[in-house]
């Protein structure tokens, strides 16, 4: 961690990782709604609230950042969820057909 410090990269190194958690997410909605529907909001809140209190309790300020963007990254994931149902109702994404609908 001290390279970063030394080469004053950490803003980077914090851009970057926000960057791929961010990305990591959007799948991880579309297969939530698909094999769970909107039930698993629930989830994606106690990781959130998880990820607050690890950021809270960590003093590495590059670790607490990053479970600071993951954290709120969960509580985005919710209303995430809700839009892909959304989405699937529109047919822009595909029904799992093992699941059903309120639609």
């Amino acid at each position: 961690m001290e390279f970063l410090n030394d080469y004053h990269l950490s803003g980077l190194f914090i851009g970057i990782c926000t960057f791929l958690i961010i990305g990591l997410f959007h799948p991880v909605v579309v297969k939530a709604e698909y094999y769970w529907g909107t039930k698993c909001w629930w989830f994606f809140l106690l990781l959130g609230i998880i990820g607050v209190v690890a950021s809270l309790c960590v003093e590495n300020i590059l670790v607490a950042s990053l479970l600071g963007v993951f954290a709120f990254s969960s509580f985005w994931t919710i209303k995430e969820v809700f839009e892909q149902e959304e989405r699937v109702r529109k047919g822009w994404f595909p029904k799992n057909p093992r699941r059903t609908y309120k639609f």
